[in-house]
């Protein structure tokens, strides 16, 4: 079995979603879905972008895609979960330079900026690239997980 692909979307990003999804399938994928399962909208997009960037960070799934209108709100939502390197993509360089230089592990998108073509584009190129595993780039990824530490210790002595 292929590694498994989660994905979730708001209202903002379902049409893209269910694009995505039927793509996805189609090229052997086995496919997590998240969320949003029908068209509402008046859904929020953290209740489906969180549980798809927990899932990210805890191995249930390898990576993940998320879709709101704009793709600023998935991946703000999705970068507040330790372990989640989530970006907004626009650009096929940067789909694959940031899971290559940056562990990139969660794509975001936005439904009603990239055309369903172009997405296709981008989420096959992400989910082609691999971490390269060079010296410099595992430096700064630790940084990155050492701050995500911190923030989770300071969370946990205010009571959060």
């Amino acid at each position: 079995m292929p590694p498994q692909i989660g994905i979730a979307a708001d209202h903002g990003g379902f049409d893209l979603k269910q694009y995505l999804l039927g793509m996805l399938r189609a090229a052997g994928h086995s496919v997590l879905e998240f969320g949003d399962t029908r068209l509402d909208p008046d859904d929020d997009y953290p209740d489906f972008v969180v549980p798809l960037a927990r899932a990210v960070a805890s191995g249930d799934v390898i990576r993940g895609v998320a879709i709101c209108g704009s793709g600023v709100g998935a991946s703000i939502a999705a970068n507040k979960v330790a372990g989640v390197r989530a970006c907004l993509i626009h650009d096929t360089f940067s789909a694959h330079q940031g899971v290559e230089d940056d562990d990139l592990n969660l794509l975001c998108l936005g439904g009603l900026v990239v055309g369903h073509a172009l997405a296709w584009e981008y989420v096959r190129t992400f989910l082609a690239a691999r971490f390269t595993g060079a010296e410099r780039h595992r430096r700064r990824l630790a940084k990155v997980a050492n701050l995500e530490a911190v923030q989770r210790g300071n969370a946990e002595h205010a009571g959060i």
